[in-house]
């Protein structure tokens, strides 16, 4: 059986009043980097293209490996740590930690982050592919200031519909629960994200 985070057995509030979810301009992302050291995209925002907006999930091997999944919106991706990485199956509450925003060139971004830089370790492309917002609030953006965001996913590994809860577990009103909902795509069977193959078989 796979095991809970230490979090996720505590009750779940919905919070009110949330930290502002734009983190607008990447300054964020700026500061936190040496580009003349890392080969990370530099951070560069970009107007919303016409085009249904894009996910991806990268499987870091950092000082604490964890999972980044990244969801295109107004321009830049809204990023999560997610230690456990994602699941599909709708029992697991996987904890999403909200960081950063990063650049929309990062939803391409593997490779090697050196030692001494921020994230340093090697950065794989786990999971990609498309998404559609199908919340009742008016936008996406929103949805995230509000606390709770749904969408569908189009990925190789990740299908169909999940959720994004804000909760009130940390001090920092940064800590979501990242859930699958139970659609056709759901499965019943432990799903541990380490264990999943970089790239699926049928789509080589």
């Amino acid at each position: 059986m796979a095991k809970n985070s230490p979090n996720e057995g505590k009750s779940i509030k919905m919070v009110e009043k949330l930290v502002d979810p734009s983190f607008s301009n990447l300054k964020e992302y700026q500061a936190k980097r040496q580009f003349s050291e890392t080969p990370e995209p530099m951070a560069d925002t970009v107007k919303t293209p016409s085009r249904i907006p894009v996910f991806v999930v990268q499987k870091h091997e950092a000082s604490h490996f964890h999972f980044d999944f990244r969801l295109e919106v107004d321009g830049v991706l809204k990023s999560w740590v997610v230690p456990k990485g994602p699941s599909m199956n709708p029992k697991d509450k996987r904890l999403a930690i909200q960081v950063e925003d990063h650049p929309l060139s990062y939803a391409h971004f593997e490779g090697v982050i050196p030692e001494g830089n921020y994230g340093a370790g090697t950065v794989e492309i786990w999971d990609s592919g498309t998404y559609a917002y199908v919340g009742n609030n008016r936008n996406i953006s929103a949805a995230i200031k509000n606390g709770i965001l749904e969408f569908k996913l189009h990925g190789h590994k990740l299908k169909g519909l999940f959720t994004l809860i804000h909760t009130n577990m940390d001090d920092q009103d940064r800590d979501w629960l990242l859930i699958k909902k139970d659609d056709v795509f759901a499965v019943t069977h432990v799903y541990d994200a380490k264990n999943i193959p970089l790239y699926d078989e049928v789509f080589l």
